[in-house]
């Protein structure tokens, strides 16, 4: 009998494209940890601020979140998708250049985050601060990922779609629908714009965004490569094809809903926050399927992890992703919620997800991957552990200190004394008092920090001796058609249909934004108006967006929530009326400062200039930086019009006309502010022409409607 030869597709996967995210990866990983170590010695050092605008803490926050999130986790999520795709579909990319075009562009974004960010172009959506020209590249730049990725989805020779790139095809649905909505903007100039969305609306859509960001980019990716890296490591089988089901549709419905818990307390109307917090809660149970279904993934194995750094790393990334997902939904427990935030235990507990789980995957991932890119076997096993034990005590360094220092900054902001008065009424004994926490996060930052640079080094030799493999030749069979085995799971049907897979996806995420971001844009009893609240004055408005170009919103919240002890502290507690001309609205998720909701009227004007120049002198042992260019910079009038049009075609009342005489309306006003500063014996030349008085007439207003008595 004659034997059938099945004739062998013969082709190449593309090493050199992942190659390029690795070392991406690892050069934007050191950039942005050095300017998150940065960051946290200037809490402890204001003087390292160094009185440049571009470095101030407040500019250069926003580019240490954007570095480590896209330029770091980003780069190394492309890195791992770009790799296990072409393995998993027995072909290679669908494109060579639009890999390229994707790689490229990709650093592009990151450079004119780099450039921008610091110069104070950002719209002030937390892990969106990018403006609109650099928000409609990244989306073409999305694009071309996904043609890429489903293209070779389509072309494919493995019939079935293996449960990582579920997770792939999840991420790159949602995260275009996030980014989508949450970046609706009118411009007003090449690098200012004004969102659609104000007050509650925007702080929802923001953190239906913000949120999802982190469960999407941080998360869902992350959990692929977890789903391919760990088991091809572990030279074992993911231990259940039905839990990791579960674990995906259970997780991409539920997570979607949660954004709302950024929100408790606050002015959103209590059923969405009620709805983010139980599908906050929910959410347990998908992230911890798919943490045991990683760990029990090396049940029986326990003794090659103890000799393997690879899987050590992949090990405590796992349990760092679980240790997150569970904190996440006890922080939206709203007793919970009351005691930790606007404090450092925020920080502490994004810090445990994104060094635990990402960065931890990430170094054990390239460890694993680069070797095998060059043929040959990793340089150091002991400087390799050396790494893992440096992050891992680094860690343990970076969360608890913050962790304690969270909480006691809320017992703190929370005690009474006996006679019913605030104990603390001064906010700066609170900073004060954990300034020896943060002194000792700098230590777990630093660590961190040496050892990647241990494993640069350690990679940096592996290649040395080791012979790039750009093009991997391989030969697969074609792919046939599928023949339907008696007892196959019923889920085998969807893994064939890559299309109807990604419907079904889009459907599942976009279920729970309906329900939620819908209602607050078209039920006006959402968002109760109030009769004494008015738009900005020009001059208002030129400060408010110095406000948010400095990155003022970094440390100061404004929103009031109702407790006792914020109503003692600040005054009336906010309400959801108030917020309805705020484009963006300016919330905040952590308090390094006062709220400043109710700040206008509370200090004079010369209070306001004193402090902005000196902070010390007005607050003895602040650690705020010093602002001197807001004195010596002119105020740009050119774009007073401008603004006023964009904000009238988005719905803001300013009367007919209004835009031609507002330029002048903002000089008469700042006049009036700097014969206010005159008459305290602040004497400087052309002072009304100075950022200062636009940003003193912006404090001045804030929370001061209510106070308004109707005519």
């Amino acid at each position: 009998m004659e034997n059938k030869v099945e004739a062998l597709d013969h082709f190449a996967y593309d090493n050199a494209i992942v190659r390029k995210f690795a070392y991406a990866s690892l050069v934007f990983g050191v950039i942005g940890m050095l300017v998150g170590l940065l960051l946290a010695l200037q809490l402890v050092f204001p003087e390292l601020n160094f009185g440049i605008s571009y470095t101030s803490f407040g500019r250069i926050r926003p580019l240490h979140t954007n570095a480590v999130i896209f330029a770091f986790v980003g780069n190394g999520i492309f890195m791992g998708v770009y790799y296990s795709l072409q393995r998993l579909l027995k072909a290679p990319m669908y494109s060579k250049l639009l890999s390229n075009i994707h790689f490229w562009g990709w650093q592009a974004i990151i450079l004119a985050a780099a450039i921008t960010l610091p110069l104070g172009f950002t719209s002030s959506h937390e892990y969106a601060e990018l403006e609109w020209p650099i928000d409609i590249a990244i989306a073409l730049v999305w694009i071309v990922f996904g043609i890429n990725m489903f293209g070779t989805i389509l072309k494919r020779r493995e019939t079935h779609l293996y449960v990582a790139i579920w997770f792939y095809i999840a991420t790159w649905v949602t995260v275009t629908l996030l980014h989508i909505f949450n970046n609706l903007e009118l411009p007003v100039t090449l690098m200012k714009s004004y969102p659609v969305f104000a007050g509650v609306q925007d702080a929802l859509v923001q953190w239906w965004y913000g949120h999802n960001a982190v469960a999407f980019f941080l998360t869902t990716p992350y959990l692929g490569l977890m789903y391919y890296f760990l088991p091809k490591a572990a030279n074992r089988p993911i231990f259940s094809y039905r839990l990791s089901i579960i674990h995906f549709w259970a997780l991409i419905f539920i997570y979607i809903w949660a954004g709302p818990h950024h929100l408790l307390y606050t002015s959103l109307p209590d059923w969405a926050q009620s709805l983010g917090m139980v599908f906050s809660l929910m959410l347990i149970a998908p992230s911890w399927g798919g943490m045991l279904n990683g760990l029990l993934t090396l049940r029986g194995a326990w003794d090659r992890v103890r000799a393997d750094p690879i899987l050590k790393f992949m090990v405590v990334a796992v349990t760092a992703y679980g240790m997150s997902t569970f904190e996440g939904p006890m922080l939206s427990i709203k007793s919970f919620n009351a005691i930790t935030h606007y404090t450092d235990w925020t920080i502490a507990h994004v810090h445990v997800g994104a060094l635990g789980w990402n960065g931890m995957l990430t170094f054990g991932v390239i460890y694993w991957l680069l070797p095998r890119l060059y043929n040959t076997q990793l340089y150091s096993i002991k400087l390799a552990n050396l790494h893992f034990w440096l992050g891992t005590l680094a860690i343990i360094f970076y969360a608890i200190p913050l962790y304690w220092g969270g909480l006691t900054q809320q017992l703190m902001w929370k005690q009474f004394a006996p006679d019913g008065f605030l104990l603390y009424p001064n906010f700066l004994e609170t900073v004060t008092q954990i300034i020896p926490m943060y002194a000792i996060r700098i230590v777990g930052g630093a660590m961190f920090i040496v050892g990647l640079f241990v494993m640069i080094y350690n990679l940096y030799k592996t290649v040395r001796q080791g012979t790039f493999m750009a093009e991997e030749e391989v030969s697969a069979a074609p792919r046939e058609v599928y023949q339907k085995h008696q007892g196959e799971h019923w889920h085998r049907w969807i893994e064939r249909r890559s299309i109807k897979l990604t419907v079904f996806a889009v459907i599942a995420v976009a279920i729970g934004g309906m329900v939620e971001i819908f209602p607050m844009m078209w039920v006006d009893s959402n968002v109760p108006k109030i009769a004494t609240v008015t738009p900005y004055t020009p001059l208002e408005l030129h400060g408010r967006d110095i406000y948010i170009r400095e990155g003022c919103v970094g440390c100061h919240s404004q929103m009031i929530r109702p407790f006792r002890s914020e109503t003692e502290r600040y005054g009336e507690f906010s309400k959801s009326g108030e917020f309805i001309y705020d484009r963006p609205f300016l919330w905040g998720s952590k308090r390094t400062g006062p709220d400043l909701h109710r700040v206008g009227g509370k200090y004079s004007d010369a209070w306001h200039y004193n402090h902005m120049l000196e902070p010390e002198s007005m607050s003895p042992g602040s650690i705020m930086p010093t602002y001197p260019w807001l004195l010596e910079d002119d105020l740009d009038y050119s774009t007073t019009a401008k603004k006023i049009k964009v904000l009238q075609t988005l719905g803001t009342p300013y009367p007919e006309g209004f835009a031609d005489v507002a330029e002048a309306d903002a000089r008469n006003q700042a006049v009036k502010v700097a014969g206010n500063l005159r008459d305290t014996g602040i004497d400087q030349e052309n002072l009304e022409d100075k950022e200062i008085i636009a940003l003193i007439a912006y404090l001045q207003r804030l929370g001061t409607d209510i106070n308004k008595i109707e005519e």
